[in-house]
């Protein structure tokens, strides 16, 4: 609840620095925390609401927090910097993303040796040999730059690193915990609960007793991967992991590989040769089968990626209605509403944020209990008699 709290106070905070600010002229000199921009920041239109919240959603090369102007009309930003990794012509360049200054329409140039970047629309490019400034084609595409492999530590890759290392430290303290004793104590005694329900409500249920075991390392990192990350999605600092695509189609795929390698023979045989079916009718189902192998992961870098996405636009839109509203209802009553919404709304997140992360690891064990699971096929010409007289015996 403190966490709903203190977030919606943080980007009503934001937004109202945004709206109020006033415009000041650029004088053409930057640190990474002070600016004067020419429009003052300011956030009051539909088109700047809608801008600001794509920003929230994209990933990033740095960590804004929020900005303001002083008395001075300096633009203060508050945040810090994350180091950019590019493969270039020049070949590999690092620098940190403070060079940009914020920039993102590509106007701030920065040199790396012999190499010259510029970032626009949070992709870094490198202008071509002896290019000053960056040139546009009618449809707004550089024309005189091109895109660079980008390894870059971004906000979603830091966060990650993050959750990893946290993961690995608690989960590592856990197994320490039981060489040594039955019940583990302090945190630990937190995790076991989940550790427990995720084998025994998620895994045993859907692979079975005696292969669950073998998948349970997956399940449980995969399970907590989302449910930390999206749980780090509800804080002020802007992360969006598994709101980035990319996130998801790595959950997914990893899914699917480990279902496609885990399958036994009769996986194979109801996909390419469903059994009990006219030769006609197997032929027909074979091309829907490998259809539904790719449709089965689909699904799950969708749900997530659209689950969490749209959460975020909501709540993020909810915070705007002290700006859209503010002259229907006044400051006091738009911000009053935006409050309530969003505090009502952010509950439900926090219900969401281990929802996600539940659907998606009792898919994926799902998926892979198909592909693991033993069928008795009766293929003798009693099997069906006789099920009826056993179904006879057990009604008498």
């Amino acid at each position: 609840m403190y966490r709903a709290y203190f977030k919606i106070a943080f980007f009503a905070l934001i937004f109202t620095a945004f709206a109020t600010a006033q415009a000041q002229e650029h004088n053409g000199d930057y640190a990474f925390d002070d600016e004067i921009e020419s429009d003052g920041g300011k956030v009051n239109t539909k088109e700047e609401i809608d801008s600001y919240i794509d920003h929230h959603l994209k990933d990033s090369h740095d960590f804004h927090l929020f900005s303001y102007s002083d008395d001075a009309g300096v633009r203060k930003h508050v945040g810090f910097s994350l180091p950019v990794i590019v493969w270039s012509s020049e070949g590999l360049k690092f620098f940190m993303s403070s060079k940009f200054h914020h920039d993102d329409d590509g106007k701030v140039l920065v040199k790396a040796g012999d190499a010259t970047f510029t970032k626009l629309h949070s992709k870094i490019y490198e202008l071509d040999s002896g290019a000053t400034a960056i040139n546009f084609d009618a449809d707004h595409h550089p024309t005189n730059a091109h895109r660079v492999f980008d390894m870059s530590i971004t906000k979603s890759v830091f966060g990650l690193i993050l959750i990893g290392l946290l993961m690995l430290l608690v989960f590592g303290a856990l197994a320490k915990q039981y060489k040594t004793k039955k019940i583990p104590t302090g945190f630990g005694r937190v995790l076991e609960p989940l550790v427990l329900y995720v084998r025994d409500e998620i895994a045993r249920p859907n692979i079975g007793e005696t292969k669950y075991r073998k998948f349970m390392g997956y399940l449980l990192t995969v399970f907590f991967l989302i449910w930390i990350s999206n749980l780090l999605g509800l804080t002020p600092f802007g992360f969006n992991i598994t709101g980035q695509i990319a996130v998801t189609v790595c959950l997914a795929l990893f899914t699917f590989i480990i279902v496609q390698f885990s399958g036994n023979k009769d996986y194979w045989m109801h996909i390419f040769w469903m059994p009990g079916v006219p030769v006609l009718m197997k032929i027909a189902l074979i091309p829907i089968e490998l259809i539904g192998l790719l449709t089965k992961p689909f699904s799950l870098l969708v749900r997530l990626f659209a689950n969490i996405t749209a959460g975020h636009v909501v709540v993020m839109g909810l915070i705007a209605l002290m700006i859209t509203l503010k002259a229907q209802f006044g400051i006091v009553g738009s911000t009053g509403l935006s409050i309530f919404l969003t505090l009502f709304l952010s509950v439900i997140e926090l219900l969401v944020a281990f929802l996600q992360a539940f659907i998606f690891t009792m898919l994926s064990a799902l998926f892979i209990g198909m592909a693991v699971a033993e069928h008795d096929h009766h293929e003798h010409a009693g099997t069906e008699e006789d099920d009826i007289d056993e179904v006879r015996e057990r009604f008498i």
